[in-house]
């Protein structure tokens, strides 16, 4: 059955309950359908490349440029439920805020986000720039051990016990 034919059935279908929430009960019938047939769309940007523009922080390793959502690749941060998740937000704000941002594409996705090495105008890179205040760690399997270094002493045994609170 297409989009189509059962937007017709839910429209000119059977008489459906007979009250004052028969509207939205179509409505609920045809965001279902979307739901289940319809793949969430990803932005247009390009897999790989480089874009850049102010950002605004979504949590400690997100970022929203030109109204993408970009994942920092090689690093973890707390989400924001978690213990030190509102602390690596703020930092993060404090590390790009009023700067343009250098978003490098690396080709993957993770959810609804493109994956990128996000760079500072001096060049500095902006996961590095968190993990060296303690609030996210090296994320072995998809860093290569790139930020390992960058760690100080006690960050990960704090942040694992964030991550399992």
């Amino acid at each position: 059955m297409n989009f189509l034919s059962f937007l017709l059935r839910i429209i000119l279908g059977g008489p459906g309950p007979k009250h004052k929430s028969v509207h939205r009960w179509r409505l609920r019938q045809i965001a279902a359908y979307r739901l289940r047939y319809q793949p969430a769309r990803l932005p247009v940007f390009p897999i790989s490349g480089e874009f850049r523009g102010k950002c605004h922080v979504i949590d400690g390793d997100t970022l929203k440029i030109q109204g993408t959502k970009i994942r920092l690749a090689g690093i973890n941060a707390p989400e924001l439920n978690q213990p030190w998740g509102q602390k690596a937000k703020w930092a993060m704000v404090d590390i790009c805020k009023g700067r343009v941002i250098t978003a490098k594409l690396n080709g993957e996705r993770s959810h609804d986000r493109l994956v990128a090495i996000c760079y500072l105008p001096d060049g500095r890179d902006v996961g590095a720039e968190l993990i060296k205040q303690g609030l996210a760690l090296d994320w072995r399997i998809y860093s290569g051990g790139r930020y390992r270094h960058l760690e100080p002493p006690g960050a990960r045994n704090k942040l694992r016990r964030a991550y399992h609170r």
